[in-house]
């Protein structure tokens, strides 16, 4: 089971169980974390469960997509390491994840 290592936005570093082949989004929330919005309940179509990728990650992270890329442009909060959470389905090889929930726009 992949660790992974999400720090919310008063600064408190959490570690968590993640469960392989169910989104990162999921997973926070499942580890009773509840600043992501996920309006949409990660149908990749509103922006708001951004965070920011750790640039020191480990293997398995897949790539950005198109439409996941336009809607993070749509972010006030935005950086070269934001992805939405829905998008990121964990994986073993993510274990070790660190990930900062971005602030709310």
């Amino acid at each position: 089971m992949p660790k992974i290592f999400v720090t919310t936005r008063d600064g408190t570093e959490h570690e968590l169980d993640a469960a392989s082949g169910v989104s990162l989004m999921e997973n926070i929330r499942d580890g009773g974390i509840d600043e992501l919005m996920a309006l949409c309940s990660g149908g990749c179509s509103c922006a708001t469960c951004q965070v920011y990728i750790d640039e020191a990650l480990p293997g398995g992270l897949t790539e950005i997509s198109q439409d996941e890329n336009e809607l993070l442009d749509s972010s006030t909060y935005r950086k070269n390491t934001s992805r939405l959470s829905c998008q990121v389905i964990m994986n073993d090889g993510l274990s070790g994840l660190r990930v900062t929930i971005s602030p709310e726009d």
